[in-house]
């Protein structure tokens, strides 16, 4: 079976291009293109040593005439990786995630060399924010979550938006089931590395412009942002079903990951304080119902 690779290639979003033994740009893929914002008829035939895209190391030392990654891989044979900085055409960095190869055809003779390459720049920034919070001590030292000190405010502001934006926004409160019999049986070292599979499921299954945290204890709280209640439910229901299809630290140990939720929206009669005793509230009617479900309220 034949592999059209240059469709493969186009299709993937990392930027890809491919270069002759002389480093001159042979294939430029779709993904180079929105990345670099320099369409392939600009770049094809070039060569890298033409410093088009201007590569820079974070010492904003240029790549492309002396230390450029590719060429080295093409002289030893070896892959590499680095974080460089490229230059878009609008003239700004981008920080990008690179992962260079050289190509070789049948016979093992080099023909060239290819370059993956990724856009990190929302990495870095979050990154970027991670430090600061961890400075301001917002995040939660085990499960790198922010915390109540980071909370409280956070769903301050979202009051502040509602009033001034007419944006509406709710809360989602978690609570683990039976975490206290697994710290019983399986000690505190397997509760913890449970506190953090769960934060890193909430973390990835919620919306980018929303908020968790770790709460206190295997208690965690969503700040559900411009919501109505099926947006709510929404939210919630996704947390729900990603919690229940987690697994303890360890396939072995048979530790199955399960939450009670309230879920809520804030309404012009709230305060802070009443909000979250409400979402507290309802999350204990779903303590008291079996456990392992929605309340809303």
């Amino acid at each position: 079976m034949k592999v059209d690779y240059q469709a493969l290639m186009s299709n993937i979003k990392d930027g890809v291009y491919f270069t002759d033994t002389q480093r001159q740009i042979t294939y430029w893929n779709e993904s180079a293109e929105l990345i670099t914002g320099y369409p392939a008829e600009e770049v094809i035939g070039s060569r890298c040593s033409d410093n088009i895209l201007i590569h820079v190391d974070g010492e904003g030392r240029s790549l492309c005439k002396s230390l450029c990654p590719l060429a080295a891989s093409m002289n030893d044979g070896m892959p590499r990786e680095a974080k460089v900085y490229l230059h878009h055409k609008e003239g700004h960095r981008i920080p990008v995630l690179i992962r260079v190869t050289p190509l070789f055809d049948a016979d093992g003779q080099l023909i060239g060399g290819a370059e993956f390459f990724t856009d990190i720049s929302n990495q870095e920034i979050l990154n970027e924010r991670l430090k600061e919070m961890e400075q301001l001590a917002l995040l939660d030292a085990l499960t790198k979550l922010p915390n109540r000190h980071h909370l409280l405010p956070e769903i301050t502001s979202r009051f502040h938006e509602k009033y001034r934006l007419k944006l509406d926004f709710g809360l989602i409160f978690i609570d683990l089931d039976h975490f206290k019999g697994i710290n019983d049986v399986f000690g505190h070292n397997t509760g913890d590395d449970l506190l953090r599979t769960v934060a890193k499921t909430l973390k990835t299954s919620v919306r980018p412009f929303d908020m968790v945290g770790r709460w206190g204890g295997d208690e965690f709280l969503c700040v559900v942002r411009n919501a109505d209640t099926e947006i709510l439910k929404t939210v919630s229901q996704r947390l729900h079903a990603m919690l229940n299809a987690s697994s303890g630290p360890s396939v072995d140990d048979g530790i199955r990951i399960t939450a009670s939720l309230g879920a809520t929206i804030a309404t012009d009669s709230d305060t802070r304080d009443t909000l979250i005793e409400r979402a507290d509230a309802l999350m204990y009617v779903s303590k008291q119902n079996g456990r392992n479900q929605i309340t809303y309220g």
